[in-house]
């Protein structure tokens, strides 16, 4: 009788709730109609009646810009697709220019089984301008012989309408669930100082050979985030996290957990992004599961912004060598800490000092990849408090691959207080003749290495205070004059020193 009066109770809330169907407002479910007015006018309709559910049922519905409403929930039926229009007038002009668009808005939600298509196409040709962000792989290709061709959107610098599927700017109360979104032509979902916005049971899908700038999650400066059992395929970054002022002033990232999800990324997998001038703080990932990527996790500060107090636990990685353009060299693990100066090389007014990272704990990590997991602070702002906990680093040659540059395993520099526990590095086949190392260590204070197993070599290059225990490489080297107060207790390996090292710097004991 309980369980009968609660669902009849559901039910009842539900009938109460009105709808508007898109159909009554004159949408016909033909690709070839335009129905942006229709649905405008439906979502329009139930703004004013206070909300309700838009329903939008099976068939096929192609749109412009659609402004959502306060109270508006939008329920996109399985078997409907609403395609988002190739004519850019259509779409209000840029940068706001997106299929689905809220501004200032609360209680909404963007709902379904059905499929929104941004419908992406794109051109391959030579490549006609220099992009800093990935010179260094340029620089190889040129230097191997081969051709710069990449991939570009059809009509690039002649179409300046590049849509966004979803932007919601200072939106609060959000939901996003069960839908497919394809083929975006810029960033699939981008919110923009959104607070409780939760994100479920999403696929988000975009070529990983041709779609360039399609990422898939982009949360700017938003607090309260839940992102969970969803599937992220993408050309660019898969889930990336911006603390920058694209919108609005930058706002810090807070109160985040990502959780139940699969992500593959031709760039990163998950991004802490450069773009950062405030702050990113308190995220917690859990049970992620990383494919086909060209970076796995990406600790990045480029614009002075902080990282700090983030949890990643739970996580099994695998990368390889994408296409040259890409970001990424098929490297499990990435932190990194520059001025934006040092990047592209152009001197800005007041530019801000490097950024902050401090505070990471990556545990339980099963990952495979292609390229160096360089873990890098600045010289001016070392990377403080990082963590890793029974983590597990395989790394392989891949002969498909554009160009080969792995000699290290795992780099690690310019950061104090760092802790490795229970970490192993290991090399799988095929092999590459550029490996050199398992582990190189420079410029690092307060370090903790206990149960690292290394293969090859661990250097250690002006290191202080540092104790090595319960771990192995084939050869332990120090040097630097820098070096000192180096324990190494319980270690198996061969113990090489510089003549620069002082007298006493190494201490070796059973």
């Amino acid at each position: 009788m309980k369980l009968w009066f609660v669902m009849t109770a559901c039910a009842a809330g539900l009938a109460a709730q009105p709808v508007f169907n898109v159909k009554d407002y004159g949408a016909t479910g033909r690709k070839q109609d335009n129905a942006r007015p229709r649905i405008q006018a439906a979502i329009d309709a139930c703004g004013r009646a206070g909300g309700g559910t838009v329903y939008v049922p099976p068939g096929d519905y192609t749109s412009g810009q659609l402004h959502l409403r306060s109270g508006v929930r939008l329920y996109v039926e399985a078997g409907a697709t609403l395609f988002a229009s190739l004519e850019g007038k259509e779409f209000d002009a840029p940068p706001k220019s997106a299929l689905l668009y809220g501004e200032d808005l609360h209680d909404i939600a963007i709902e379904g089984r059905g499929l929104i298509d941004g419908q992406a196409s794109y051109e391959w040709h030579l490549n006609d301008f220099t992009d800093y962000y990935i010179r260094p792989n340029q620089l190889l290709m040129e230097a191997a012989g081969k051709p710069l061709l990449r991939s570009f959107p059809t009509g690039f610098r002649k179409e300046t309408v590049y849509p966004r599927l979803v932007l919601l700017l200072r939106c609060q109360d959000v939901r996003i669930s069960g839908l497919k979104f394809v083929r975006s032509r810029s960033w699939t979902i981008n919110p923009y100082a959104c607070k409780r916005l939760v994100i479920d049971g999403v696929y988000i899908s975009s070529s990983q050979k041709d779609g360039v700038w399609a990422d898939g999650i982009d949360p700017d400066g938003c607090q309260d985030v839940r992102i969970s059992n969803s599937t992220v395929e993408t050309g660019d970054d898969a889930l990336v996290f911006y603390s920058a002022s694209i919108w609005g002033p930058a706002l810090p990232v807070e109160n985040v957990t990502v959780t139940n999800c699969r992500l593959s990324s031709s760039s990163s997998a998950i991004k802490f992004c450069d773009g950062n001038s405030n702050a990113i703080r308190r995220v917690a990932i859990d049970n992620v599961v990383i494919t086909n990527s060209n970076r796995g996790l990406a600790f990045m500060v480029f614009d002075g912004g902080v990282v700090e107090d983030v949890v990643v636990s739970n996580v099994t990685i695998q990368t390889r060598r994408f296409d040259w353009f890409w970001w990424g060299d098929g490297d499990p693990i990435h932190f990194n800490i520059k001025r934006r100066s040092e990047v592209d090389g152009t001197r800005r007014a007041n530019e801000p000092a490097a950024g902050v990272i401090r505070n990471v704990s990556l545990r339980n990590i099963i990952a495979h990849g292609a390229g160096t997991s360089a873990i890098n602070g600045h010289p001016d702002s070392w990377l403080e408090g990082i963590r890793l906990d029974n983590v597990r680093l395989f790394v392989s040659h891949d002969p498909q691959a554009p160009y080969e540059n792995t000699e290290a395993a795992l780099t690690l520099r310019n950061a104090r207080h760092f802790t490795m526990k229970d970490v192993e590095i290991a090399w799988e086949k095929p092999e590459s003749p550029t490996w050199k190392a398992g582990l190189r260590v420079s410029d690092v204070t307060d370090l903790l290495l206990d149960g690292v197993d290394v293969p090859m070599r661990m250097t250690l290059q002006d290191v202080e205070n540092a104790t090595v225990s319960r771990s192995r490489a084939a050869t332990v080297q120090v040097s630097g004059a820098r070096s000192r107060k180096i324990r190494l207790v319980d270690t198996e390996g061969t113990l090489e020193t510089g003549s620069e090292v002082a007298r006493g710097a190494v201490e070796r004991r059973q």
